[in-house]
């Protein structure tokens, strides 16, 4: 085993090294620095972060593996971000949690971490932080709720929301019955049990190699995920004894698998902001175009909300990622490893699909190319992202006039006009939503539909924003639009009764104008008015570095990494 990184703090007989020990000990045995890992439990468990409340139960099965491993388990509570309760948007702090993650896993006598998440931002952030601080690291995610039931009828949370609500407004449901079923959504413990972002990052964080393989996608609720955190616990102390690093499991051949994974389970695009920050943070060239070359035309295979019909308890009865990943086995990188140290693709033989209405064979694909895709023109320089699957197939080749929003509070109030000039083949374009735009890119972009066209029988439109939306959200929806409108992208351009032309096999997303007319045009006044600086704070800092969508969105002074080192004593 290679000397501890601990014993800098721990070693020795000088003052420093009493003093490191001697507020450790606290009951804890003297042998408790003496070649024993000291590994850190990054946990985001949080009264505030509903999807992350069991994580406290998570961590002492990872306690107990660690110190039966021969080990010393050290509770970190670190940065936790609630995607339904904080505003404006949890994205806006999803790298201020990276970067405070790093720093106190750099600034602690720890030798190796592992990192429990659940929510949407929570594994995101806990990847980027150890991708840039580069210590032994493993994943332990939280798994996702069991499904709640409603008349009879299963609830996807998020997915269900957004129907549902949409019902409310189109007059097919009452506002009383919209109320009742709110007890029903969230049944148990866990994330989303949709395929929406947390559910994508827990499964595309094992696709990595960073999740022990067969962990994630389990319930929260199930014993078997207290089996496999005590598993992870064991593993972090291994990890650490053979000095296996983020650094030699995440590869470029890692992210093909992840992209792979994204495109087959119907993952969210959030996954895509998400994994090129995670990129970035090891120097790995990962583009948006990457993206639509590797997972567009992969085959869509699990039958899950908001693409299909099934939840996540039920993929993980019929099988689980890896089955899924058994089926396009040869479109992985058969090099890629794992934090076991063995790669992927050894980890697939013997996983049957149980179910095959949840988990498709591939010659039994729900859509033969199911992954995301990249659009490019001059609405989206830089790129643009829409996910087929969750789109009205009518619709992914369109052209019709657009109706501009130039902020969400614009949207709000206009939207239910009954002079609104729009129509079925309108698109709606949403802007100012972007990273510094709102600020922090917020899941905004599945615009509501306006009720005179719900109430027509309407349920989906082309709708165009640089923000994100849910992972639980479906709708034909063009998103993480770059540049945005903003920072000054041809977005903030387009006027209302504009055509804007979508060509989704052909990969365009554009304004029917001429380059020099839309050259020429100035920002819209009410776009420009809408966007307030911040003058203070994480805010103030976040608008001065963030950078675009199709970058990853992380901020530029923490593009990269600074590694394990701390060169000065604290006394």
């Amino acid at each position: 085993m290679p000397g501890l990184r601990s014993d800098q703090w721990y070693s020795g007989d000088d003052r420093n090294a009493y003093i490191h020990r001697a507020w450790m000990r606290r009951g804890v045995p003297g042998n408790a620095f003496e070649g024993r890992p000291q590994i850190a439990i990054a946990n985001t468990a949080s009264d505030l972060t509903p999807c992350n409340m069991h994580l406290g139960e998570v961590a002492q099965s990872v306690k107990n593996g660690i110190y039966e491993a021969g080990g010393i388990p050290l509770e970190l509570p670190v940065v936790s971000l609630g995607e339904t309760q904080v505003r404006p948007t949890a994205m806006l702090w999803r790298n201020m949690a990276a970067m405070a993650t790093e720093e106190m896993l750099r600034a602690n006598p720890i030798d190796g971490v592992v990192l429990l998440g659940g929510c949407d931002k929570t594994i995101p952030s806990l990847l980027m932080a150890a991708a840039s601080v580069d210590l032994p690291a493993l994943v332990v995610p939280g798994g996702p709720m069991l499904t709640g039931h409603f008349k009879g009828r299963p609830l996807g949370c998020g997915t269900d929301v957004w129907r549902l609500s949409e019902e409310v407004r189109a007059g097919t449901l009452s506002q009383e019955e919209f109320v009742q079923s709110e007890s029903a959504t969230i049944r148990s413990k866990g994330h989303c049990n949709t395929m929406g972002t947390a559910s994508t990052m827990g499964l595309l964080a094992e696709a990595l190699g960073m999740v022990i393989p067969g962990t994630a996608g389990i319930p929260a609720p199930d014993s078997r995920l207290l089996e496999a955190s005590h598993g992870a616990g064991r593993m972090a102390v291994e990890m650490v004894r053979e000095g296996r690093k983020p650094s030699d499991v995440l590869s470029a051949g890692s992210f093909r698998n992840a992209i792979v994974a994204l495109a087959a389970i119907g993952g969210s695009t959030n996954a895509v902001v998400h994994l090129l920050a995670i990129a970035g943070r090891l120097g790995i060239d990962l583009s948006l175009e990457d993206f639509d070359r590797i997972g567009s035309r992969v085959p869509l295979l699990v039958d899950l909300l908001p693409a299909g019909r099934f939840l996540m308890d039920d993929l993980y009865r019929a099988g689980g990622l890896l089955a899924v990943l058994r089926q396009v086995e040869d479109l992985l990188d058969p090099e890629a490893l794992t934090v076991d140290g063995r790669s992927l693709v050894s980890h697939l033989e013997g996983n049957e699909i149980w179910d095959r209405e949840v988990i498709r064979p591939r010659e039994d694909a729900m859509l033969q190319e199911g992954g995301i895709a990249v659009l490019t023109g001059n609405l989206a320089p830089a790129g643009a992202v829409i996910k087929p699957a969750a789109a009205s197939p009518h619709l992914l080749k369109h052209r019709g006039r657009a109706v501009v929003f130039d902020s969400i509070e614009d949207f709000h109030a206009r939207v239910d006009d009954p002079d609104l000039d729009i129509d079925a083949d309108s698109v709606m374009v949403l802007r100012g939503c972007g990273p510094k735009g709102y600020p922090g890119m917020p899941e905004v972009s599945n615009m509501p539909l306006p009720t005179k066209l719900l109430e027509q029988g309407v349920r989906d439109v082309v709708r165009i924003c640089d923000g994100r939306m849910s992972g639980t959200a479906y709708g034909t929806v063009i998103l993480h639009v770059a540049p945005e409108a903003a920072a000054g992208g041809p977005l903030g351009l387009v006027r209302t009764g504009d055509w804007i032309e979508l060509d989704v096999e052909g990969r365009t997303l554009r304004v029917d104008l001429p380059d020099e007319e839309l050259a020429a045009r100035a920002p819209s006044p009410e776009a420009v008015a809408a966007f307030a600086a911040p003058t203070r704070g994480w805010e103030r800092l976040y608008v001065d570095h963030v950078l675009q969508a199709d970058t990853g969105a992380d901020l530029d002074f923490l593009v990269g990494s600074s590694g394990p080192d701390v060169s000065r004593e604290s006394h």
